[in-house]
């Protein structure tokens, strides 16, 4: 099981950035296989069964290619499809929400919890209740900032639209008095320099991909299942279910290079 892959599982194009994250935090040997929804993305405006459906479908494509964990880099599979997943799936699964959330209890000095994310994640209140479980005394201020995927996705992360939406969508968290803000969108890491130029310096902002990261390598450590050595030569893989030249498109932007093996499949054949 050492040497089996991990898989990172997300609707589309976003959960590159946890991907990123997991290639930087993780020894070179580790192999990452990667599973973007194309065909059915978005998530977030689908039923809570029709996303666990999806998720189990996603889990177990990548549950065939002999992966050591799973990575759910989607915060709405992470809001409502963790304990299906945990219940289905015989590994170690990994979520973007509890690490998010974990991480800025630990650093929040007032008390006082910022979260950002697409519209279906702040209606879902999964990272309110997470902070809970941490720190139930903490006060929660969520804000949809729905235009800051299609920004990202766009390769807008640092011109005018963006400054004038971040201010738009932060301006009152600022006032609120916000001391942690929570990027609760695997897109929205892309962002962080406006955002946090927006919020201030004194705020400070939490990344969920890495946090989750985190958790994934001390995971693995606990199990013994980390892998050392070199770069393998059986390298990451990545899979999509619909547009390949897109996702190259978009994920070389998100990456800083192109995609080495992208395949198109259908997850349901």
């Amino acid at each position: 099981m050492v040497d089996a892959g991990i898989g990172v599982f997300d609707s589309g194009i976003g959960g590159l950035t946890v991907y990123k994250a997991l290639r930087q935090e993780l020894p070179a040997g580790e192999r990452l296989i990667y599973l973007g929804d194309t065909a059915r993305v978005p998530y977030g405006t689908k039923s809570e069964e029709t996303v666990v459906r999806y998720a189990l479908e996603g889990a177990r494509f990548l549950q065939k290619r002999g992966i050591k964990a799973l990575v759910i880099a989607c915060n709405t599979m992470s809001a409502v499809a963790l304990p299906a997943l945990r219940r289905e799936i015989p590994l170690p699964v990994v979520g973007v929400i509890g690490p998010g959330a974990e991480a800025a209890c630990r650093v929040t000095r007032r008390k006082v919890i910022g979260v950002i994310g697409t519209a279906a994640t702040i209606r879902s209140s999964a990272y309110a209740r997470a902070i809970a479980c941490h720190l139930p005394e903490a006060r929660v201020i969520g804000r949809a900032c729905p235009l800051f995927v299609p920004l990202a996705e766009e390769g807008w992360v640092d011109n005018d639209v963006v400054r004038a939406a971040a201010s738009a969508y932060l301006g009152d968290l600022k006032r609120e008095g916000i001391d942690t803000l929570v990027l609760g969108c695997t897109h929205y890491p892309l962002l962080q320099d406006v955002i946090g130029a927006t919020v201030g310096p004194e705020v400070t902002l939490v990344d969920s991909a890495r946090a989750t990261a985190s958790v994934v390598r001390a995971r693995l450590e606990e199990r013994g299942l980390l892998s050392g050595g070199t770069q393998r030569e059986d390298g990451d893989h990545f899979f999509v279910t619909d547009s390949s030249e897109r996702f190259h498109e978009v994920g070389s932007r998100f990456l800083g290079g192109p995609l080495a093996r992208l395949e198109q499949i259908d997850i349901v054949a």
